[in-house]
């Protein structure tokens, strides 16, 4: 079966129109700030609460909600008929048995006679 290609209709929203959608949210909502100011003047007694706690807390709302992309991770595709990732080297794998290493390094820090990486001989102690 065939995978899906990419269509126009499945693109994001472009970052010049998400800023634009951004701003007009903030807009509105610093004129609904205003026109709670301005009602904060009309409203007379204990009414006057509701206009002035609403005039003081929507500037942070609205800058969380401006702040708000609308940009998601894109989704990454996989290319139709694409060879599947592998080991790289000539037998696939490091631990491979077969796998050719070159001749063991001496040990630099043992001397340089194989007797002496052994240990001591067996008659040089007696």
């Amino acid at each position: 079966m065939r995978a899906r290609s990419a269509s126009i209709t499945d693109l994001p929203i472009s970052p010049d129109e998400d800023r634009e959608r951004r701003f007009r949210m903030y807009l509105y909502m610093m004129l609904v700030r205003v026109g709670c100011l301005g009602i904060f003047f009309v409203v007379p007694g204990w009414w006057k609460l509701a206009p002035a706690l609403v005039a003081v807390l929507i500037p942070y709302f609205a800058v969380v909600v401006a702040n708000v992309s609308t940009h998601a991770p894109v989704e990454v595709r996989e290319a139709p008929n694409a060879l599947p990732a592998g080991p790289s080297g000539a037998s696939g794998y490091a631990d491979d048995e077969r796998m050719w290493r070159g001749p063991a390094a001496p040990d630099p820090l043992a001397g340089s006679a194989p007797a002496d990486r052994d240990g001591p001989a067996e008659g040089a102690g007696r």
